[in-house]
């Protein structure tokens, strides 16, 4: 096992893309589940300009109106009067329907041809817990997540005006021995106002965000 090696790891802020579908998502099971605990839900939702698209299959005696829902989410993570993507003004659309009976059937107590339970989904999940950070996480990604959430926070305290919300963190760290001996890179990105120079943007960042991490 290499014991000598750079490890590399990459956050995306609560305004990327990927991370606002997943919010999207969140929010509608979250909405469902406190309406009815036994609710169903396998919800994916896109993103692109100005425009939102929530698509599944939901089972569940509650009702979500999905259009409020998803222009909260947007709201809060900081997504108004913004232009490509504004909570206010975007579409929603929404594509619903009833779970599957074939995957109900394999879901519920004493159908199908088991009468086990079954699941509706499976997945693959890889990680480990380390003693390198106290969250216990890996410190590459442990920085990442940082790095991310530190330009959050600027971008709605008002310090820096000119963030936008989305951003991307990308940190390698050289391990020596197993151990973390040195960070070799930091990339931070971020969705700003036209108005910001390169170079201020360069400035503040080092200065506010990498730095203070």
């Amino acid at each position: 096992m290499l014991k000598d090696f750079t490890f590399t790891s990459e956050s995306v802020s609560e305004g990327h893309p990927d991370k606002v579908c997943d919010q999207i998502s969140d929010a509608v099971l979250d909405a469902h589940l406190a309406l009815d605990p036994n609710s169903r839900v396998a919800c994916e939702t896109l993103v692109t300009t100005n425009l939102i698209v929530i698509a599944g299959e939901i089972t569940s005696n509650g009702q979500v109106d999905y259009d409020a829902t998803a222009r909260r989410v947007a709201r809060e993570i900081g997504y108004t009067g913004t232009d490509g993507f504004d909570a206010e003004n975007c579409e929603v659309m929404v594509r619903l329907d009833a779970q599957s009976p074939d995957i109900a059937q394999g879901v519920n107590v004493g159908e199908g041809l088991h009468e086990e339970q079954g699941a509706g989904d499976q997945g693959l999940m890889f990680g480990y817990a380390c003693n390198q950070t106290p969250e216990l996480m890996p410190l590459p990604i442990s920085l990442a997540h940082r790095l991310v959430e530190r330009l959050a926070e600027l971008r709605k305290n008002g310090e820096i005006p000119y963030l936008m919300p989305d951003s991307k963190s990308q940190v390698s760290v050289e391990y020596r021995d197993g151990k973390p001996a040195r960070i070799s890179t930091v990339v931070v990105s971020t969705q700003h106002l036209d108005s910001a120079s390169d170079e201020q943007i360069f400035a503040d960042v080092v200065e506010h965000v990498v730095r203070p991490v």
